[in-house]
């Protein structure tokens, strides 16, 4: 099951939903349904506590905008674009949110964590690059061929996501759970795995980057 605190609707404001958001505004407690961006650019935009329902940014730019303790539901991301765009505590919860470079949006250099959750979500063909996310969640998600190289993911939780043709290279994985996760592939002596937990018997997958021969005995 996903994590609670993933599930949980930011406050909503008194007034009825919106369905448009605009450039250089700030929004606090809003529920925004059935948003449809286009390839439309939102620029230089806050969001606090905000909820996002059913809506569609695939495609669209949302450039130097500001997210904290929001929400994405049920909603399609798919090559959005977040340059420039900062995000403290934001889930995105049975979304589409496909091939998205999340290294063009803003990273302080000392990494924030809890910065992003995904739960339920297809995130396939993204790329997560170098970039410091210690404890994200990736829950129940379909991860095909993302990018995972030189992130530090100390203390990530993949419980119940699919890492199949995803890459791990120079990634921090200390006191990560993979416990749950499958079809991953992960070269125990290019990655940091200090404490990090798998299960049989996805773990074998550890030991075909190794020069041993495995032999099943009955």
């Amino acid at each position: 099951m996903a994590d609670s605190r993933m599930r949980q609707i930011p406050p909503q404001g008194q007034t009825e939903a919106r369905a448009t958001i605009s450039s250089r505004a700030h929004y606090a407690d809003e529920t925004f349904r059935e948003v449809r961006l286009g390839r439309d650019e939102v620029v230089s935009t806050e969001f606090h506590g905000c909820l996002f329902l059913h809506s569609s940014f695939a495609e669209s730019v949302l450039r130097q905008c500001r997210f904290v303790d929001c929400v994405f539901r049920q909603s399609d991301l798919s090559l959005v674009r977040f340059p420039g765009c900062s995000f403290t505590r934001t889930r995105f919860e049975r979304c589409k949110v496909i091939g998205v470079n999340w290294t063009e949006a803003y990273w302080p250099k000392a990494g924030l964590g809890d910065s992003l959750g995904f739960s339920e979500c297809a995130i396939s063909h993204s790329t997560f690059l170098g970039l410091s996310l210690r404890g994200i969640k990736l829950i129940d998600c379909v991860a095909l061929d993302v990018d995972f190289r030189e992130a530090d993911l100390s203390g990530a939780d993949f419980a119940g996501t699919d890492l199949a043709q995803s890459v791990f290279g120079d990634t921090n994985l200390a006191q990560a759970d993979l416990s749950r996760a499958r079809n991953y592939s992960i070269d125990p002596a290019q990655n940091e795995l200090h404490r990090a937990r798998f299960s049989l018997p996805e773990a074998l997958s550890l030991l075909h980057s190794m020069d041993i021969v495995l032999v099943d005995e009955d």
